[in-house]
């Protein structure tokens, strides 16, 4: 395990593997550090370095103080300071929220390339009648953690509906452990419901943006806008494949990244 510090002292550590090109891989929603495990081994060429986002397991003290209008920020700072700290200029490969954050970082950090798979990003219609982090802060507020989180599992990871949540729930890995990560969660929902795609993202490094067929159609078409506001960006699509990609179908992901980042 190695550990990067940010300016004012505060630390993020990361796990690095292989030697290469360094590519940093961005986990999302409320998925562990371990959402890569089954990624990793098809990037070998690369020098694979895998944190845990803020909140989410890391040497952050000040999560809990931290208001859902400076979560992206907070983010995007620890993504720079882990850009800045390896060797070489790297990738960011970033997966729903951790796609979002990849691409609020590259606006300031150097980077050779963007890989985002289906960025947490809201179309215009969609976020206007949003109100799951309202939802959830009801929730919490009333006691009820387990279901605040529940209700996230099944309106982000299962929106199109699933026959019996909690049996799901009971072979999900990270259940229950994460309810201690509710107010996050939380947060991290409203800074998505808050975000507004500008019509033309201020990043220079060459873009891939991923998504599926099998995913909700709302990311699938804020990962299309995503693709119109990037200057420099390829769209690629994946037939019957979900929002859970990156680790669901990692083989073929790899081999468009691979195909892609060596055009680069």
């Amino acid at each position: 395990m190695q550990t990067t510090r940010f300016k004012d002292g505060r630390r993020v550590e990361y796990e690095r593997r292989s030697d290469g090109r360094p590519l940093i891989l961005l986990h999302g929603g409320m998925a562990p550090r371990e959402y890569w495990t089954p990624v990793v081994p098809h990037l070998e060429e690369y020098a694979t370095i895998v944190p845990q986002r803020p909140g989410f397991g890391t040497c952050l003290d000040d999560t809990a103080e931290t208001s859902a209008d400076e979560v992206l920020e907070r983010e995007a700072r620890y993504v720079r300071a882990l850009a800045d700290d390896v060797d070489g200029v790297p990738i960011l490969f970033g997966h729903s929220y951790g796609a979002l954050t990849a691409l609020e970082a590259a606006a300031d950090a150097a980077v050779d390339a963007i890989v985002a798979y289906e960025p947490a990003v809201l179309p215009d219609e969609f976020r206007k009648r949003a109100d799951l982090a309202d939802r959830m802060e009801a929730l919490i507020e009333d006691g009820r953690r387990h279901e605040a989180v529940k209700r996230y599992v099944k309106l982000v990871l299962h929106p199109d509906g699933i026959d019996d949540l909690d049996a799901w729930l009971a072979e999900w890995p990270v259940w229950p452990d994460c309810v201690d990560l509710a107010e996050e969660v939380l947060r991290m929902n409203r800074a998505v419901e808050r975000y507004r795609l500008p019509d033309s993202l201020d990043v220079d490094a060459p873009a891939l943006v991923l998504t599926g067929t099998d995913g909700p159609d709302f990311l699938r078409n804020s990962a299309r806008a995503v693709h119109d506001a990037l200057p420099h960006s390829r769209l690629v699509e994946f037939d019957g494949i979900s929002h859970s990609g990156p680790a669901e179908a990692p083989e073929p992901i790899a081999a468009e990244i691979e195909s892609f980042l060596g055009r680069q």
